[in-house]
């Protein structure tokens, strides 16, 4: 049968543990603490408080574009939300589809000959996709080494017009940073450097705003690229890039995930207006994550000897082992805390883990008692 392979694909995924599916809905999950979604600040778990508002704002949004952004003849909300994003950051600003075409479509148009590409090795999917599909030269860095980035920056800087530097602000499976004021510094050494940073963890949940890490360390007009997501904690969907008025005229007309897409719906877009309205003005709930998830590492380490590396709401427990994180994340579920395991080809091999996404709503209670609860199971 020419698809038995693929059958055997799935069956092999399955013995290592690794086979996937989509959850089911569940009718206790309420009952349950939500530490899997990318629901940071809450909007999403709070979202009824805020539609009665949203249909007396926009009772006018239509729940389909038919068309791109360059065909439709329903812009007037994607605009807007570019414009309310324009303001923010005080730099050009476009929407993409998702995260994933924003980084795909985005890398693709920026591989013109000439253009070298220097990745750090854990950033995400979408990235690696966009240099692997569109053929770009490229090369990769150990995580956070800044010495290796050099480097490749020394040997490499001659031979190109212009060299690409991705970095993610927040690492979406360890919850670390990247260092982007150092980065920022090594453009005065190296002028043909252009810095590409996805917020998409950061967005909503860093900055006296919640634009992002770049402007919590006052550097958003040093970052050539800037990619924020909208499905996280903004509770919607959609993503933006922001950068200069050229390159977003120049990734109109030559980003194909772009050009190539039926927008987002207008509703989408006015969802997204009110969001991100609201996400400005939530400084306390930013404040509170910020000491949950410091508090969260802290006990981990005094109380379950667990040291974790994250610098932020992400906060991972390595267990190195898929079928041992499938056991402890229903263990988990058991006791009324939703976490899932993350395993290859996610992480590497060796670094299977529970991913814990904590969000503003929970309080030091549920933190206290997660890590007992942790901590028993060890």
């Amino acid at each position: 049968m020419p698809t038995e392979s693929y059958r055997n694909i799935l069956s092999h995924l399955q013995k290592e543990n690794r086979l996937r599916s989509i959850p089911l809905p569940d009718p206790d999950a309420f009952k349950r603490l939500d530490l899997v979604s990318n629901d940071y600040l809450g909007l999403a778990q709070e979202a009824d408080k805020y539609k009665a508002e949203f249909f007396r704002r926009f009772p006018d949004a239509d729940f389909s574009s038919s068309a791109s952004r360059l065909l439709s003849r329903k812009n007037d909300y994607h605009l807007q939300l570019e414009m309310l994003l324009e303001k923010l950051y005080r730099r050009p600003a476009l929407l993409f589809n998702s995260g994933y075409h924003a980084n795909v479509g985005i890398i693709q148009a920026l591989a013109i000959p000439g253009t070298l590409f220097i990745a750090d090795k854990l950033v995400h999917a979408s990235a690696i996709d966009g240099l692997r599909l569109c053929g770009a030269d490229y090369k990769r860095f150990a995580h956070n080494d800044l010495k290796k980035l050099s480097k490749l920056i020394k040997q490499n800087y001659e031979e190109y017009n212009r060299i690409i530097v991705v970095v993610e602000s927040i690492y979406s499976m360890d919850g670390d940073i990247a260092p982007l004021k150092k980065l920022v510094e090594l453009k005065k050494k190296y002028p043909k450097l252009l810095i590409y940073v996805d917020e998409a963890h950061a967005f909503g949940v860093r900055g006296d705003r919640g634009l992002g890490l770049c402007e919590e360390l006052g550097i958003i007009n040093k970052v050539d690229f800037i990619i924020g997501t909208l499905g996280k904690a903004a509770a919607s969907a959609g993503a933006f890039v922001i950068s200069s008025q050229l390159m977003k005229d120049y990734l109109l007309n030559c980003a194909r995930s772009f050009i190539f897409s039926t927008a987002i719906s207008p509703a989408q877009a006015a969802w997204s207006i009110l969001m991100i309205e609201k996400i400005v003005g939530m400084s306390a709930r930013r404040l509170h994550l910020k000491r949950l998830s410091s508090t969260f590492v802290k006990l981990l380490s005094d109380k379950a000897n667990i040291e974790s590396p994250s610098e932020s709401q992400i906060v991972p427990v390595i267990i190195g082992d898929a079928g041992e994180a499938l056991l402890f994340s229903r263990y988990l579920k058991e006791q009324g805390f939703d976490a899932l395991a993350i395993r290859r080809p996610t992480v590497a091999a060796g670094s299977e883990r529970i991913r814990f996404s904590l969000n503003a709503l929970l309080e030091k209670d549920d933190i206290a008692r997660l890590v007992s609860v942790i901590a028993n199971y060890r």
